[in-house]
Parts: structure tokens; C-alpha cells; sequence
């Protein structure tokens, strides 16, 4: 660290090109240097925000004494790897979902970060999104009453994206609908029974032996008496883009269904027996929470990288993830600067990653049940 600033590496400037600025604006970052293969891309994002340190290939980040920190936005298939070789250079890590896909991976994660004492972030937006944020706190004041069940769904058409995309198995991509939820609940997942859906391609079906497009699962909860029920798909379901969650309690439930419209908000009067309840519907709109930030990254809720003239799927399709960058940086960094472990820690980034590991598996063993492991 420099002055009790940190110094940041961005790797992948696809998507990660959009928390280059926030980096640069957060007033406990020194400096960011970023890294991509791609030379053309590398060059443009080095012009356009004045970056001098620049890297091809992230084995020269690795090496370098003058980084505190790396923030891994890199294809699924190098989360792991790049996450362990960062680690063990003896740089804090952030990095984009999902943790990994196997739960060898995820151990081995949570294993190093323990014995270096390093923070690691797992990135994960739908926990830090204006829909997410208000449901906390409705749920930390009380409205819903006792939780009764929870329901979360991704589905995004991956059609013309990197090939590593082609036929991943849908729920090893499935943090965006299982973490809000395991989240509101304070909970995790211990035990799933999960159904794959529909038909894939035989060319899709190739690269990981995934025969599935949608995969549906029903996830038993460490919370006594509560359960979860999540869905995903990949391919082949001609659904535009939607993360949803959905938390039903006594007193109130709301549901997130749509990108593009607000929640809805149904309260019903407490019970007296043998009377029907009341019935109020809203629906509220989100706050946006720039004031949980510093002023200088707060504006970047509302303010983007990719817009009309320079686009990036997964910021198109993600609805530019309701103003979750900006949180996600800021907490990343902090917990470094205060010496602390970010609140999407190894531990529960890997409990968030594994439920869906164990999903696919065991909708590859005719839903039979499959216990979640702990990484406690």
C-alpha cells in the first residue's frame, strides 16, 4: 500500500472496462493499472481514462511489486486459477462470478485466502442492486414478518457470446438468483434437489456433457423450516434478460420480476382468525443509495462506461446491473484499507457458488438429492 492507499489492477476490459473510472475516482485507490490480450481494447481504455501502466497478459500483474490489488473480470474457465496465482503473489483478490465450478476450486480458494490472510471478493452484483438493497431494508425493519420462502430466476441468452459460454451448465452460473436470496435470508444452502429442462443442440452439448438449457432447484435452507426454489437458463428460451427475486413473508412479499419496473410491494393486515386480511399493493420505487458511498464514486449508480455509443452485453442485458458497481468497488477497497474480510468473503462466496455446482449435479443424477458442503 502507498499511504494507506491501495494500488489496483483491473484484468479484462470487456466488462471490466466499466469499473475502471470507479477505481480511478475512489478516494482510497492510488493508482489502477489495467491488463487485457487484446491490444486494440487495451490501448483504448489506457487513452480514454489516461492510464499509463499497462500489460498484455496477467502473468506481468502477477509479478509486479508496485500492485496491491487485482480485480479479475476474465472468462469463467481462469476464475479459479487466476484467483489462486494472484493470491499466492500476495495480492488481495476481487473477481466477477462466478467463484469457480468445481467445489475442489472453491476449497482450494477458501483454503489460500486463510492461509495468507488476504481479502477476497467475489463481485457479485445482484446483492448490491437498488431492488436488493430496499428489500434489506424492508427485511431489517421487520414489513415481511417471519420469512416463509424465497424464489429467484436468471434467464439470459448467451447466443453469439465467447465460446466458453456454449453449453455451460445453467446453474453454475446461477449467483445472480441464488445470492439475493441466501443473503435475505442469512442463510445458507445445505441440500438441493434440482431438474434439468428442455432440449440443447448436440453442438452445445459438447463442451461441458451439459444436455440441459434451463435447470430448475428446490435448495433445503441451514434456517430451520425454510427452503428456497431458483431457476436458470442459458439457451434456447426466448425470454429477454431478467435476474428476479421474490421473498414471502407473513406480513409482506415482494417481488423484483421485471429489469425495466419497479417491484411490487403486497402487505396484508395481521391475522385474526376467521377474518380476511386486508390487502394493500405498491409499487415502490427503489432508492438509489449514492449516499452509502463517497461522493466521488456515488455518481457512478446513475453513470456508466457503456450507453449509446460504446456497448457490452452484460451491460446491456444486465440493465447496467441497477447501480451495483460503485457499492461493490467501494467495498472491495474498503475492507482492504480497514483490515477486514468484505462482506462476499471466500467463505461466503463459495457457499453462494457451490449451491449451483450442486444443482447441476444433481440434475445430472435425476434430481437426487445432493448435500451442499460448508466451508466454514
Amino acid at each position: 500500500m502507498k499511504e494507506d492507499k491501495i494500488r489496483v489492477a483491473v484484468v479484462g476490459l470487456g466488462f471490466g472496462a466499466e469499473f475502471v473510472p470507479i477505481y480511478l475516482a475512489h478516494p482510497d485507490v492510488a493508482s489502477v493499472t489495467i491488463c487485457d490480450g487484446n491490444a486494440t481494447r487495451l490501448s483504448g481504455v489506457a487513452e480514454r481514462f489516461g492510464i499509463k501502466e499497462t500489460f498484455a497478459d496477467i502473468g506481468e500483474v502477477i509479478q509486479s511489486e508496485e500492485i496491491d490489488a487485482v480485480h479479475l473480470v476474465s472468462g469463467i474457465p481462469d476464475h479459479a486459477k487466476h484467483a489462486l496465482a494472484v493470491m499466492a503473489s500476495g495480492k488481495h483478490c476481487a473477481c466477477t462470478v462466478p467463484m469457480a465450478t468445481s467445489l475442489e476450486d472453491l476449497q482450494a480458494i477458501v483454503d489460500l485466502q486463510r492461509k495468507s490472510g488476504l481479502n477476497y471478493m467475489m463481485m457479485e452484483t445482484a446483492v448490491y442492486t437498488r431492488p436488493f438493497l430496499y428489500a434489506m431494508e424492508l427485511r431489517d425493519n421487520g414489513e415481511f414478518g417471519r420469512v416463509q420462502f424465497l424464489r429467484g430466476a436468471h434467464y439470459q441468452d448467451m447466443e453469439g457470446w465467447p465460446p466458453y459460454w456454449a453449453g455451460l451448465p445453467p446453474m453454475w452460473y446461477a449467483t445472480h438468483a441464488i445470492s439475493p436470496l441466501l443473503a435475505l435470508a442469512k442463510s445458507r444452502a445445505v441440500k438441493v434437489h434440482c431438474f434439468g429442462s428442455g432440449e440443447m443442440r448436440e453442438e452445445l452439448r459438447k463442451p461441458y456433457g451439459n444436455p440441459y438449457p434451463v435447470e430448475a432447484a428446490i435448495f433445503k435452507l441451514e434456517s430451520p423450516g425454510l427452503s428456497v426454489e431458483v431457476t436458470r437458463s442459458l439457451y434456447h428460451c426466448a425470454r429477454p434478460y431478467m435476474e428476479s427475486f421474490t421473498v414471502y413473508g407473513e406480513d409482506a412479499c415482494y417481488e423484483w420480476q421485471m429489469e425495466d419496473e419497479h417491484p411490487m410491494l403486497f402487505r396484508m393486515s395481521p391475522v385474526v382468525q376467521g377474518q380476511a386480511r386486508a390487502l394493500t399493493v405498491e409499487r415502490p420505487e427503489p432508492p438509489d443509495r449514492a449516499d452509502q458511498l463517497p461522493s466521488s464514486v456515488g455518481r457512478f449508480t446513475k453513470r456508466f462506461v457503456y450507453g449509446e455509443n460504446e456497448k457490452h452485453l452484460s451491460f446491456e442485458q444486465g440493465g447496467g446491473h441497477h447501480g451495483s458497481h460503485p457499492h461493490m468497488v467501494h467495498e472491495f477497497v474498503r475492507s482492504i484499507v480497514e483490515q477486514r474480510r468484505p462482506w462476499i468473503d471466500a467463505v461466503r462466496a463459495a457457499h453462494w457458488t457451490a449451491a449451483g455446482i450442486c444443482a447441476h449435479q444433481s440434475a445430472m443424477n435425476d434430481g437426487a438429492g445432493t448435500v451442499i458442503p460448508a466451508f466454514d
